[in-house]
């Protein structure tokens, strides 16, 4: 029956997209096994363009009129949060696949006209995720060895995307974006050397072959066509924090490096301003640095200075918007100040609680959602040790998601969280806002007189049982 299902969507599909339109339309289509609810999301430059549901049978069916050529998303909910996977779509396309939520990216099987090249993509999308571990070891070796290293890895990719080019009749835009798939991954795996190698130590660039770089003269920092490109992206964020070191280190001193440096960071802004041109990528790459230096930093003097240049540069009056809430929220959570009173409601009682009529003691509030599923459980698991050694503290777990309450206690017991202080928003959108919860490892130490003593700290920190004890003597 299901094969019968199968065979029948592709020739409906097929012989739709013939009769409408050869040159504008497209479909995708899909089974979900075990889906956790039954939403799917269609996605096109990170924007969310339409919202479909499955059938009955956990099925589903979706025309695209007017098709843009490109790559588009899906995303469900699975077992690890939130899920996408991204397919290239051409005219003409009708692609089914078939995945199962326990198991989302290894179970994905795409069928149908335009298949192949899309089978060809999540083959590569497992394997470069499986090379992560490797390489990250790899660094460990000296400059030379690794390059040769990573030039055998790419070796092997460009003779693979030949062989299938060799056995299938290609597009340009295929051809186009796995290049740079390759490219840009090889690119990025060159860019995190000296950041994982060298760590913190002054030495990160200066023992690099003169060489090793040399692919960034071919570089184009500010590509349209790859805007919308995750490895691309990627590959930027390390290549522009690198150059950004270069220009850091003519006027900076010392043996070590400080990755919260105000002078690094301002650098880094700046050789975003001057290299990208693309006000999209330019935007995006500003707000992202400045937000993850603004989560991590404790100084609203410094973090004036960051804002003032991240203004001076962003053409993105919603992101500034963000920016500028999100600093004074920040401004609000001072060490000393009293913890917004925000709501929030127990998952064993459902009481509706003020969060300062919970603090009687030093208390470590952190928080999770099920979007970010590892995140959820490495924080509790990092939790259960640490309330065995420090027994004196309160530790408040927040869900910020905005699920009803069955969902919740669902993925709790799922699970088997055990802490009697779980806790979630009982206004998701307002509380993350007044707590300037952007990062899920966002941490906030108050003292039992319910004041603020850290509000930007990490529980996975490697100084972070320091900070318990001065929070328990305090």
């Amino acid at each position: 029956m299901k094969l019968y299902f199968w065979i029948l969507t592709i020739l409906i599909t097929a012989l739709s997209c013939e009769h409408d339109n050869k040159e504008g339309y497209a479909y995708i289509g899909g089974e979900v096994v075990s889906p956790k609810n039954n939403i799917v999301f269609i996605t096109h430059a990170d924007k969310i363009i339409d919202t479909v549901r499955l059938d009955k049978n956990n099925r589903f069916i979706y025309k695209f009129d007017n098709l843009k050529p490109g790559l588009y998303s899906f995303s469900l909910q699975s077992s690890e949060g939130l899920e996408y996977q991204t397919v290239l779509l051409e005219p003409n396309d009708s692609i089914l696949f078939r995945l199962n939520t326990l198991d989302f990216d290894e179970s994905l099987v795409y069928t149908g006209i335009g298949a192949k090249k899309n089978n060809y993509f999540i083959d590569e999308f497992l394997k470069n995720e499986n090379e992560v571990k490797k390489i990250f070891k790899l660094c460990q070796l000296t400059p030379e060895a690794y390059e040769k290293h990573v030039d055998s890895i790419k070796y092997n990719k460009d003779k693979n995307l030949e062989d299938f080019k060799d056995k299938n009749k290609t597009s340009e835009l295929f051809n186009s974006i796995a290049r740079a798939n390759i490219d840009f991954n090889y690119y990025y795996n060159k860019e995190i050397y000296p950041f994982v190698h060298y760590g913190d130590k002054a030495e990160i660039l200066k023992d690099l072959p003169k060489n090793f770089y040399a692919f960034r003269q071919q570089i184009n920092y500010s590509d349209d066509n790859l805007k919308d490109n995750y490895i691309y992206k990627s590959f930027l964020k390390y290549s522009l924090s690198n150059l950004a070191l270069s220009s850091h280190f003519e006027h900076s001193q010392g043996d070590n490096f400080n990755w919260m440096s105000s002078c690094y960071n301002l650098d880094r802004l700046n050789l975003i301003d001057s290299l990208v041109t693309n006000n999209t990528l330019k935007n995006e790459l500003l707000f992202k640095f400045t937000m993850n230096f603004l989560t991590r930093n404790n100084s609203e003097t410094t973090n004036k200075k960051i804002i003032a240049s991240y203004l001076s540069k962003s053409s993105s009056n919603e992101n500034n918007e963000e920016i500028k809430l999100f600093a004074n929220s920040l401004s609000k959570l001072k060490k000393g100040t009293s913890i917004p009173n925000v709501k929030v409601i127990n998952l064993y009682n459902s009481n509706e609680n003020a969060i300062n009529s919970l603090i009687n003691s030093p208390t470590v509030i952190f928080f999770w959602s099920h979007k970010f599923y590892n995140h959820f459980k490495e924080s509790h698991n990092k939790i259960n040790e640490l309330k065995l050694k420090y027994p004196e503290v309160k530790f408040i777990s927040i869900n910020i998601d905005n699920y009803d309450t069955q969902k919740w206690k669902t993925i709790i017991e799922t699970n088997k969280i055990l802490n009697k202080d779980e806790y979630k928003f009982q206004n998701p959108s307002e509380s993350t806002k007044a707590l300037a919860i952007w990062h899920m490892t966002k941490t906030i130490l108050v003292d039992k007189d319910q004041k603020i003593v850290n509000s930007n700290t990490n529980i996975f920190e490697r100084n972070f049982e320091e900070q318990l004890l001065g929070l328990i003597n305090k």
